[in-house]
């Protein structure tokens, strides 16, 4: 039988642990993002430095994987659209199961684990939805486009022009009574 090694910057040997129950090794170490992760405002671009503390246990089903990863993602504010940078800090447990047992999202393969899926899922759903480049951010101006200064409200809207002012009785928020139809107006 030929042993085939896997390769790459996210897998880790276990060959001295493997079914060995209640053994335990830690690892920690650097490795640069193999592409851009998340695709929203923000991401994680590829070649980020991605800081990894990997505590693997081994039990019964396999190899418990505790992993602590810090790096950082860039982006844009979703309100104001400065752009901006921001640490990231996730943890996961993730169990990789031996082939042939039970079936398991992940598999120790060949005495190694490999810790870039889970990593790379776990960030990516870190990542924020609409990040903001300070809680209170006030956007940007709605008629201008002139990003806001802290405390300002939006410029007041000018008069509407007299040939459009007939359609605001059709806004949901005009409650003007001449609008409404009388009772007495009704067919008969």
């Amino acid at each position: 039988m030929v042993k085939k090694y896997i390769n790459g910057p996210f897998v880790v040997q276990v060959h001295d642990i493997v079914r060995r129950p209640g053994e335990m090794r830690e690892h920690a170490f650097r490795v640069p993002a193999p592409a851009k992760w998340g695709e929203g405002l923000v991401a994680v671009e590829a070649g980020t430095p991605v800081d990894l503390e990997a505590r693997l246990e081994s039990v019964h089903e396999g190899i418990l994987a505790t992993v602590e990863a810090t790096t950082s993602y860039d982006g844009v504010c979703g309100r104001c659209l400065t752009e901006l940078t921001r640490p990231l800090r996730i943890e996961f447990q993730e169990l990789f199961g031996y082939s042939g047992d039970e079936a398991s999202d992940f598999e120790v393969q060949d005495d190694h684990v490999d810790l870039e899926t889970p990593v790379r899922d776990s960030i990516v759903l870190a990542l924020p939805f609409q990040p903001v480049c300070r809680p209170d951010c006030p956007g940007l101006d709605p008629e201008t486009g002139e990003k806001l200064a802290s405390g300002t409200e939006p410029a007041p809207r000018e008069e509407i022009d007299p040939r459009w002012a007939a359609l605001t009785a059709y806004t949901p928020d005009h409650d003007d009574a001449d609008t409404r139809v009388a009772p007495d107006t009704e067919k008969s």
